[in-house]
């Protein structure tokens, strides 16, 4: 039997395992496809763009990505972009959710159920009141909007600090007001240090959201100070406005490393923050 159970794990283990691979060749398709794409000429990806490999690789086509536009300008117009909704997030967020799992007060659940309830609601419906209210306090055209969106906090994080948060022992807390240490000392000096998993996750989270959006800069912003998400629209076009793919793709490629380098950077404790928040309640 016991040789039986042996075999049937293993079987279990093959199989997950190469469920696994097959996964991650599906999803990596299209960024092979999209590296390819970035070494053709213009004149390849015309006559077959389901072809893979390019006849010559073209290198220069980064060099274009770089050039035919002002790529710095537009990558640090994400940065700022990014930091200014994420840093504000992560802060306020996680103090929300502190506060939903560590303190008491009238009306905690019913406030809890709401945030809990906003993760249903498409972002898409809010779009039209707050454009309405932003541009009434004439704000559309600057960074203002993000700054303010960060600061609110985001119902997701508030639900992942909260879950993460309820997982520490009360006794800690407690020891710690007995020592004579006030909630924000606690929740400064104790807490946030052992909330890296938590921490990474939400600030990845929340900067590639802003880092990879073109939506709502093309709505907000103009053409100087948007990032570099919008621009790949239509950044890149030809004498004739037709847009030029395979630059645009190389561009594509430059402005994603940076989320990748910092996913493979922070991947262990953005794993462990995913899996923890999940597990209490």
């Amino acid at each position: 039997m016991a040789a039986l159970s042996l075999d049937r794990q293993n079987v279990r283990g093959i199989g997950c395992g190469t469920g696994l691979v097959l996964i991650t060749i599906v999803l990596f398709i299209p960024i092979l496809w999209m590296l390819m794409l970035s070494l053709k000429t213009e004149g390849e990806y015309s006559q077959s763009a389901l072809q893979l490999l390019p006849t010559i690789p073209q290198w220069d086509n980064y060099w274009d990505a770089l050039t035919k536009i002002d790529f710095a300008k537009f990558m640090l117009n994400s940065l700022v972009l990014s930091l200014l909704y994420t840093v504000p997030t992560v802060i306020t967020s996680a103090m929300a959710g502190f506060a939903f799992a560590s303190l008491e007060g009238p009306g905690k659940r019913l406030y809890f159920g709401i945030i809990i309830a906003m993760l249903m609601i498409p972002a898409i419906v809010f779009i039209i009141p707050q454009f309405v209210i932003f541009a009434r306090l004439r704000l559309t055209g600057s960074y203002w909007p993000w700054f303010l969106w960060g600061i609110s906090g985001n119902a997701f994080h508030i639900f992942l600090f909260r879950q993460f948060f309820a997982g520490f022992p009360k006794e800690l807390q407690e020891a710690a007001e007995a020592d004579g240490a006030s909630i924000a000392r606690f929740f400064v000096q104790i807490l946030l240090p052992n909330a890296k998993p938590a921490l990474a996750t939400s600030f990845i989270l929340s900067f590639a959201y802003v880092w990879g959006d073109w939506f709502l800069p093309t709505i907000y912003l103009n053409a100087d100070n948007t990032n570099l998400a919008a621009m790949l629209l239509n950044g890149y076009r030809n004498p004739q406005g037709f847009t030029i793919t395979t630059v645009t793709m190389a561009a594509a490629v430059l402005y994603v490393l940076p989320l990748v380098i910092m996913f493979f950077l922070t991947q262990r404790w953005i794993m462990e923050g995913i899996a923890t928040s999940g597990l209490k309640g």
